[in-house]
């Protein structure tokens, strides 16, 4: 037999089962990143994205004549934001981000739609006789809110051989409940491109 041969064949079969026993690889080192760094990983909608988004409208919206002419602060609501694409996008997390930024402001207040229920609850609690007559809170004192909120995000995808362009408009209006006129809206857009490579050995 030709020991030349047999021992560079027994040192590829190690390698091989040493490589089946590893198993699958999984990220177990990693360091903290700027989250406000633009990195374009995917071809899907990103945080980075949803930062874009939210800045814009908040500059416009404080930055808008209608917001000069009130002179306290507006109470607002933020209602639906309506995802008309074929990607998942997180509308929550675009919303809250919007109202947190608003709130930095010091230009607006929020009356938070999702906690309505929780309120509830807690009257209910506090009126059934086990808080301080004195100390307990009950309906009838909310504030209403002045404006309501309201958004939508749409895609156009195309794609022609190795490039592909997405394009993304994210409209925003702001309502007057009293009237029911829309004191303010604007949209971002945005336009990303990618090209596709091969991917190997």
């Amino acid at each position: 037999m030709n020991r030349k041969l047999v021992f560079p064949c027994a040192l590829c079969i190690s390698a091989l089962f040493a490589g089946a026993c590893s198993g699958p690889r999984a990220h177990t080192r990693g360091e903290y990143a700027d989250p406000h760094t633009i990195q374009l990983l995917s071809d899907h909608f990103s945080e980075n994205d949803l930062q874009l988004i939210a800045r814009r409208m908040v500059d416009s919206l404080e930055s808008s004549p209608t917001i000069d002419r009130i002179d306290d602060q507006p109470l607002i609501i933020v209602g639906e934001m309506r995802n008309r694409t074929n990607e998942h996008i997180d509308m929550s997390s675009l919303a809250d981000m919007v109202r947190v930024q608003l709130m930095h402001t010091g230009k607006f207040s929020f009356i938070d739609r999702d906690a309505r229920r929780e309120i509830a609850e807690e009257y209910e609690y506090q009126q059934s006789g086990y808080v301080r007559r004195d100390q307990a809170t009950g309906p009838g004192e909310q504030h209403g809110a002045d404006y309501i909120l309201t958004g939508a995000i749409s895609s156009i995808v195309q794609e022609a051989g190795r490039d592909k362009m997405i394009y993304y408009k994210m409209t925003m209006q702001l309502t007057n409940l009293e009237t029911g006129v829309i004191e303010w809206a604007d949209e971002k857009e945005l336009r990303k491109k990618f090209r596709k490579r091969s991917v190997g050995w």
